[in-house]
């Protein structure tokens, strides 16, 4: 039997209440004292790599071999608190439309893409400063081997204090399907002989930390050099400890995370007191593209550095062109794979 879409209530007072206050909606952050010792004993990868935006070889080697890397202090005191003020800002729009803290990636968990009316967020002058970052350009050059990739745009996610279950473990791109009608993904080789998993990385996605990644507020758990590995990704239930707490912490405010997004990944607890949020900006190499949406008004496309220009001159609105930008009354749902 399908499942219907909840049907949202809104909450006017998350424009206003302090943002510790937003989490824990219907339940005790009492209840989950033993998971949150769990995740303070045994949370973090082993051995994690975090480099400096000027070591460009360890990054494109990390990068490479874990298909992620985190590098420090690619958001200067400014543009931290530029993002940090946008970010809460669209974070309190949303649940506004959200008293019970249903979710659009499970309960307390949140896309701000999904929520979007664009599926992007780059109409936002936030998200815009973030494509063509001084601390960062020259190491995503490195990664793609030239100047020449784009952006498909950016969004990103949030979770709530009383995020208490994981996301399954997912990638972001699948090869070439059709289902009920609908093509998705873009890869495809007639003769079986290749998946996109067997290519050079098509697809890079950087998430921005505007608070610090810790044990226990829902850092993003990444499996090491998953991204071409063909087997079946685990369930829930079939997911080994060491995965489950496989997570990119503890990690700086300022940082980002680059992923290659076929590597396994994953949401984590928040069962601590603060909204753990990381907007995105994603880029296509050179060589790859899918369907792009456009999503960025032209008068935020005036703003942007000649660089940024050429990165997001298929997502720009025509001069004349109006985009209607905000939230969806229904957040977007979420979808069957990341219910919990």
């Amino acid at each position: 039997m399908k499942k219907t879409r909840p049907i949202l209530r809104t909450d006017p007072a998350a424009i206003t209440r302090p943002l510790d206050q937003l989490g824990w909606v219907a339940r005790e952050a009492g209840e989950f004292t033993q998971l949150r010792d769990e995740l303070e004993a045994h949370n973090g990868l082993q051995g994690l790599e975090i480099v400096a935006p000027d070591a460009i070889e360890d990054a494109v080697r990390i990068f490479y071999r874990d298909g992620f890397v985190v590098i420090e202090n690619v958001l200067d005191t400014d543009q931290l608190a530029h993002l940090r003020e946008g970010t809460f800002g669209s974070i309190r729009a949303m649940l506004a439309l959200d008293k019970d803290r249903v979710g659009n990636r499970g309960s307390h968990r949140y896309s701000f893409g999904a929520a979007s009316l664009t599926g992007h967020m780059v109409h936002h002058p936030a998200w815009a400063m973030l494509i063509d970052l001084p601390r960062l350009t020259p190491v995503l050059t490195a990664l793609f081997d030239s100047p020449d990739y784009i952006t498909r745009g950016g969004g990103g996610d949030f979770c709530l204090p009383g995020a208490t279950f994981y996301q399954p473990l997912h990638s972001d791109i699948v090869d070439r399907f059709v289902h009920k009608g609908a093509t998705f993904g873009s890869f495809y080789d007639p003769t079986g002989g290749l998946t996109i998993r067997d290519l050079p990385c098509p697809y890079i996605c950087c998430n921005f930390l505007i608070t610090d990644f810790t044990h226990s507020n829902g850092p993003t758990r990444q499996i090491p050099g998953s991204q071409h590995s063909r087997a079946p990704l685990p369930t829930l239930a079939e997911e080994p400890a060491w995965m489950k707490h496989s997570t990119v912490s503890p990690a700086k405010a300022g940082s980002v995370l680059i992923r290659d997004v076929r590597a396994w990944h994953g949401g984590t607890p928040n069962v601590s007191g603060e909204i753990r949020a990381i907007p995105n900006i994603e880029y296509y190499a050179p060589w790859f593209r899918e369907p792009l949406r456009t999503c960025m008004p032209r008068k935020i496309y005036e703003t942007l550095s000649d660089h940024g220009k050429r990165l997001a001159k298929f997502i720009v609105a025509d001069e004349n062109e109006l985009l209607q930008t905000g939230f969806r009354s229904d957040l977007g749902g979420t979808p069957a794979l990341l219910r919990t």
